[in-house]
């Protein structure tokens, strides 16, 4: 692999859903993007966008119906002979527990609300080292040695590594699933709305320390978010999505700043600001919506 490779590269990923009525709705159509070592994309888009679904496929929690989802050069949807991928119900080439534990150990991801993907009945350091010892990464004193150091990184102290979950605030819980998602040295870090449920002074802490996390480590970041402003701040380029496909892809300052798709601009329209006009907001989506219609 040369150096200008990028660490995840996703080609025309698709995704689909039956409805009850019969057909079937798009939640992913031909997405495609990448992300090179220690640099961030910022997935945007409205509720309903299909970011999450992104989100998911990256990681296996969803399986695509098509496409392509690489690191570091090594593909990680197999496909059957004839480069079709496996149907439901069909099990996947290579999909035994350690080609699993492989995949999961390229791509981790951190949830909106840690505390459901939290076991209550673990303290912070029993979770660690139930990470490093799933996917065999440490024994012994060199696992202890790990714990202390993944603690150490994300900031939690002596008495946040031995409480539960329970015992911990939103921005604790968070650390911890951060230090988690680390412990198995992952390519690719996915934030699934990672801060949308702490309060801003919290946010602000948890962004600077992904911030260093990513100067530190080199690990690739995928920020999926509703929150403009967040994603100004950790985000290199970012992509925006709208029923399923992408609108816009760039430079974050650029698509931001100088939004070049309709749909770009009415979501910076719709963020409360100094002399903010709603008529405006309300107007912009009138005129998405009469140009959707007619497309």
């Amino acid at each position: 692999m040369t150096k200008a490779e990028p660490a995840l590269v996703v080609r025309g990923l698709c995704k689909s859903y039956p409805l009850p009525g019969g057909g079937r709705t798009a939640a992913v159509d031909d997405v495609s993007f990448s992300v090179a070592a220690g640099c961030s994309l910022g997935v945007v888009g409205e509720s309903g966008s299909g970011k999450t679904t992104v989100a998911r496929m990256l990681v296996g929690l969803v399986r695509p119906d098509a496409g392509t989802i690489a690191v570091n050069g090594r593909e990680r949807t197999p496909r059957e002979r004839g480069g079709k991928l496996p149907g439901p119900g069909r099990r996947r080439p290579g999909g035994g527990r350690t080609a699993r534990l492989r995949r999961a150990r390229e791509i981790q991801i951190v949830f909106q609300d840690p505390y459901v993907s939290l076991d209550p009945r673990l303290t912070a350091r029993q979770c660690l080292h139930g990470a490093l010892r799933l996917h065999g990464r440490y024994e012994g004193e060199a696992a202890v040695t790990r714990v202390g150091e993944l603690l150490d990184q994300v900031g939690l102290g002596k008495r946040e590594a031995d409480a539960r979950p329970c015992g911990l605030s939103g921005g604790q819980r968070q650390r911890l699933a951060i230090a988690r998602a680390l412990a198995v040295d992952p390519q690719v870090l996915v934030l699934d709305e990672a801060v949308a449920a702490l309060d801003v002074s919290i946010q602000a802490q948890i962004l600077q320390l992904l911030a260093d996390i990513r100067r530190e480590t080199g690990v690739a970041l995928v920020f999926v978010s509703h929150d403009l402003a967040v994603v100004r701040h950790i985000t290199d380029d970012t992509l925006v999505m709208r029923r399923g496909r992408t609108v816009e892809t760039g430079p974050t300052a650029r698509v931001l700043d100088a939004p070049a798709d309709p749909y770009t601009r009415l979501l910076l329209s719709s963020v409360p600001r100094e002399g903010w006009d709603p008529a405006e907001t309300v107007r912009l989506r009138g005129e998405l919506a009469g140009a959707t219609r007619k497309d």
